[in-house]
């Protein structure tokens, strides 16, 4: 039986969390001072417009980026003050990220893609959990295929196999049906929703369609940096 995530448990603590980057004519305020709570278990969606702050947000909670003020803290780590050697190691342990453009090695095979966190943190049995995995997501036939070889949807099935290794507290998906056709992005959603239930991860969603949102257990719509609004399915 799959152990129950302690849903009363805050994975991710933003606090008037900041993002800014330098310009010639000042900086530009892209995270504008966000107030955000995730727990165990939740999968809660992330909307709003092109150039909102959606991918900044995931990229503040993977540690790919650095508030400039305010408080971030995932998975009990305060990520203003980690280094990046901790913030690598945090992602390698804990958090899966799925991109939407997939961010394979091309020159590896769905295989050794899938098992190359795990390669990375030293796991020894990284081969047989990634081939369980991509078993899991329906790519048991192509293990030995380099990204070339595969359609869009398989290498986002390599990718959502590689967040999962290590059965992830947190994944960040950014977009993960972006770039797939509606009935392949259905079919990618199911997957990474069924692992997610699985391993009693939390996961953080970014889409713009409306009915895979309607699917999660929040949603949370932001604009120009700001959270405006937030709402639950219950």
């Amino acid at each position: 039986m799959l152990e129950e995530p302690n849903r009363l448990e805050t994975v991710v603590h933003l606090e008037k969390a900041k993002l800014s980057y330098p310009a010639p004519d000042g900086e530009i305020d892209v995270l504008r001072g966000l107030d955000l709570d995730i727990r165990a278990g939740e999968i809660v969606a992330v909307m709003g417009p092109s150039g909102s702050g959606k991918s900044s947000l995931i990229a503040l909670m993977g540690g790919l980026e650095t508030a400039t003020d305010g408080t971030v803290q995932v998975l009990g780590h305060d990520l203003t003050k980690a280094t990046e050697a901790e913030r690598t190691h945090l992602r390698r342990r804990d958090i899966g990220i799925v991109f939407q453009s997939y961010h394979l090695v091309p020159a590896m095979t769905a295989l050794e893609n899938a098992a190359l966190p795990m390669l990375l943190s030293g796991v020894e049995n990284a081969t047989q959990e990634a081939a369980r995995l991509l078993e899991r997501v329906g790519l048991g036939h192509r293990l030995r295929h380099r990204p070339s070889a595969l359609s869009g949807g398989e290498q986002q099935r390599v990718a959502i196999a590689r967040a999962f290794t290590g059965r992830p507290r947190l994944v960040l998906a950014d977009e993960p049906t972006g770039n797939l056709d509606q009935s392949t992005g259905r079919d990618v959603s199911k997957i990474m929703f069924d692992l997610v239930l699985e391993a009693g991860s939390a996961m953080v969603l970014v889409t713009h369609d409306p009915a895979l949102a309607a699917t999660c257990t929040r949603v949370v719509e932001i604009n120009d940096g700001l959270i405006h609004t937030q709402m639950s399915d219950a």
